[in-house]
C-alpha cells in the first residue's frame, strides 16, 4: 500500500518551472532515495510535499489523504516529518531541548524521556553535550540533533534532505548506519542524497531526476548496475 502518492507534480518559481510533472509512491516501510546533481528539483519536490511550497499542478495523496486537505501546521501531528537540507537546529537551545522540540505537540512525558533516551543510545555523542548550545556543535552533530528531533515527532514518513553533506567520511557511514536502523523500525523514508552510491546501497527503490524530471526509477540494485546512473552519478 502507498503511504505516498505523487501524481504529475508541477512547481513554479516565478516564470521558472522547476519541477515537470513528475510521478512518484513510497509503499509503507519502505526506504526510498531520490538522487540527481545540484538543481535538479530534488529540495523543491521535498518542499511541496511538506507544505512549503505550493504545486502550481498535480495531485499528493500521504496515507489516503490528499495533502491540500491537511493544515500545514498538522502535518507533523499526521507523521509526514522532513529533516531540511543544513539541518535547521535551534541553535541558542541545548540538544536535549531541541530534542524536546519534536515532541512539541505531546503529553506523554514517560515515553518522551524513554525515547530521548534511545536517541542517545543511538547517538551517544549527544548524550555527552546535552546540556551543549547546538549552534557550537560541529556539522556532524548537528545531523544528529536534527535526526534525533525529528524521531521524536514520531514520523510515519521521514523525508531527510542532504543528510551527508558537508560531514567527514565517518561521519557520513554513521549517519547512514543510523537510516538504516530507522528504516528497520518500520519507519517509511525518502532519501534525497548526492551520494548516490552510499544511498542507492542502503535503499530498496530509487528514482534519478534531471532538470526537473524523473528519468529513472526502479530497483535500488538495479540502478546501481546501470551504465548511466554509474557515468553520472558513481563516476565510474
Amino acid at each position: 500500500m502507498s503511504l505516498l502518492e505523487v501524481k504529475n507534480l508541477k512547481v513554479s518559481y516565478g516564470g521558472i518551472q522547476a519541477v515537470k510533472g513528475i510521478d512518484l509512491h513510497i509503499d509503507q516501510g519502505e526506504l526510498v532515495t531520490l538522487i540527481g546533481a545540484n538543481g535538479a528539483g530534488k529540495t523543491t519536490t521535498l518542499r511541496t510535499l511538506v507544505g512549503m511550497v505550493k504545486p502550481a499542478e498535480g495531485s499528493i495523496v500521504y496515507d489516503g489523504k490528499p495533502t491540500g486537505k491537511i493544515p500545514v501546521y498538522d502535518f507533523v501531528r499526521n507523521g509526514l516529518v522532513m529533516v531540511p537540507e543544513g539541518r535547521g537546529v535551534f541553535g541558542r537551545l541545548t540538544v536535549e531541548e531541541n530534542l524536546r522540540m519534536g515532541a512539541y505537540y505531546r503529553n506523554d512525558e514517560n515515553a518522551i524521556r524513554d525515547e530521548i533516551d534511545y536517541v542517545y543510545e543511538l547517538f551517544p555523542r549527544l548524550k555527552e553535550r546535552m546540556v551543549q548550545l547546538a549552534g557550537t556543535l560541529s556539522g556532524g552533530e548537528q545531523q544528529m540533533v536534527a535526526m534525533g528531533r525529528a524521531m521524536l515527532s514520531k514520523p510515519k514518513l521521514l523525508l531527510l534532505d542532504e543528510p551527508s553533506m558537508g560531514l567527514a567520511p565517518i561521519i557520513v557511514q554513521k549517519i547512514f548506519e543510523i537510516v538504516q536502523m530507522i528504516s528497520k523500525q518500520g519507519v517509511t523514508i525518502l532519501l534525497v542524497e548526492q551520494n548516490a552510491k552510499l544511498a542507492l546501497e542502503i535503499s530498496d527503490r530509487g528514482y534519478v531526476m534531471e532538470s526537473g524530471r524523473i528519468t529513472m526509477s526502479g530497483p535500488a540494485r538495479e540502478l546501481l548496475d546501470s551504465d548511466a546512473v554509474q557515468k553520472a552519478y558513481l563516476g565510474e
